[in-house]
């Protein structure tokens, strides 16, 4: 059999499985491995099975092992932990709390006191999930109680959420650059602009929302108590601090990536400690949980990295470049067809297992447009952020109605969504016409 057919037939074959849901690194590892062993047992004209088992192992233990010895692969666990212990220290609530007492003032404040602390918490923890997750159980509930209309109040903290994909550090960013082997931190600076042009965006949208219809956001009419402002914005210090050790490290030439990860979860933990926040149960708490989501990364990253050698074992992404190259196609026109491709994947599958099934195919063609692939990290991230909000399976929208008590529906919260969808796709315009938006800091790097 022709190696590109079988290729297609195992691409066709791992995409349903995703499709029906079966975890990503048990379709991509198996699939990929399944149809290695029959390309090796093919591939002499004949059918030998027995032969195309070592080549196979070979190949398959090689991929993973490359993987796990990774040096950027490291900063994963560390950034996670850094997450789950400010979350139940506290620390990235308190951006929350700041946020509202400084914005009750304005329409619509409370929702963008949680947009801002699900900036905040995008900006420790880099997870999407984890930020919807938390934040909906804080935000949500605060103001369906003050009579903020539900769609409202749980389409910012969904949309809000979707920032931890692009503010950095972010998990989707570390596994783009480790799969493109691209500098994580010029990736992280290179997200950082857009990540705030998006949040204001949302800023944005709040206000015009309420303004034209201020019944949605009842006025915050509580009085202040004196000097509760500066109160507020003091406990903001440690997540400040954190902020500034991986951006202003990174960018100040201090730390690489890694070392940022491993310096701020240090710092995170004796500030937890010092402060008496972190107790030894909520410690082991954080471990526990950051070994749960780190494996799982892991697992993904190796069914991935397997399926990496089974597209390039097969040539299907030359052949996919030589086809866009010969149908002539401009480059807004491709950049039009890989949103379509990403926003209709999102759809159906999460973020993580859209990039590692897409990027095989698409790092090669934009190459070989001569595009810049830190411009195009950004580019994914934003399409991949979108699409944690994208009907008929938009993950941050279930998370929100899963946590939000009482409940709200799931087509309530998609229909607040709607508004905010409109607002990303102007930015995602932004970030494409304008690449010096990603640019800007990744050039300016020490």
């Amino acid at each position: 059999m022709d190696p590109l057919i079988l290729g297609l037939i195992g691409f066709a074959c791992a995409l349903l499985l995703l499709v029906f849901r079966v975890p990503i690194a048990f379709s991509l590892a198996g699939v990929s491995s399944t149809f290695i062993l029959l390309f090796f047992a093919m591939r002499n004209g004949g059918f030998d099975m027995v032969s195309a088992v070592a080549p196979t192992l070979s190949m398959v233990s090689s991929n993973t092992f490359a993987l796990v010895h990774s040096y950027d692969l490291s900063m994963i666990p560390l950034f996670v932990l850094l997450g789950h212990i400010s979350y139940h220290t506290g620390i990235t609530t308190d951006i929350y709390h700041a946020a509202r007492v400084w914005l009750k003032r304005l329409p619509g404040g409370v929702a963008m006191a949680s947009v801002f602390g699900c900036g905040g918490f995008s900006a420790i923890t880099g997870s999407s999930i984890a930020c919807a997750s938390a934040m909906g159980k804080i935000c949500v509930p605060e103001m369906l109680r003050m009579g903020y209309d539900k769609r409202l109040a749980t389409s910012t903290v969904a949309v809000g959420g979707t920032l931890g994909s692009l503010i950095p550090p972010s998990v989707l960013f570390i596994v783009y650059g480790i799969f493109t082997e691209m500098s994580v931190s010029r990736l992280f600076m290179a997200g950082v602009i857009p990540g705030l042009i998006s949040l204001l965006g949302f800023l944005v949208v709040i206000y015009i929302w309420v303004k034209r219809s201020p019944e949605v956001a009842p006025v915050d009419d509580t009085i202040l108590e004196k000097g509760e402002r500066r109160k507020a914005a003091k406990r903001c210090w440690p997540a400040m601090l954190l902020f500034t050790i991986i951006i202003g490290g990174i960018y100040g030439g201090l730390f690489t990536a890694t070392e940022a990860a491993a310096v701020s979860a240090f710092a995170v933990i004796v500030i937890g400690s010092v402060q008496k926040r972190l107790n030894w149960s909520q410690f082991i708490l954080s471990i526990k949980d950051t070994c749960t989501q780190t494996t799982s990364i892991f697992f993904i990253a190796a069914g991935a990295k397997i399926f990496v050698g089974f597209v390039a074992l097969t040539g299907m992404a030359p052949a996919l470049v030589g086809l866009v190259e010969g149908a002539d196609v401009s480059l807004w026109l491709l950049m039009v067809m890989i949103a379509g491709v990403y926003l209709l994947l999102g759809m159906f599958l999460d973020p993580l297992g859209i990039m590692v099934l897409t990027l095989p195919f698409l790092i090669p063609m934009v190459d070989g447009y001569g595009l810049d692939l830190i411009w195009f990290g950004v580019v994914v991230i934003k399409l991949l952020e979108i699409s944690l909000i994208t009907p008929p399976v938009g993950l941050n929208v279930f998370v929100i109605a899963s946590v939000t008590k009482p409940s709200v529906a799931v087509y309530d919260i998609f229909m607040g969504v709607a508004r905010f969808l409109v607002m990303d796709i102007v930015v995602l315009i932004a970030i494409i016409a304008f690449p010096i938006l990603s640019l800007l800091l990744p050039n300016f790097m020490m």
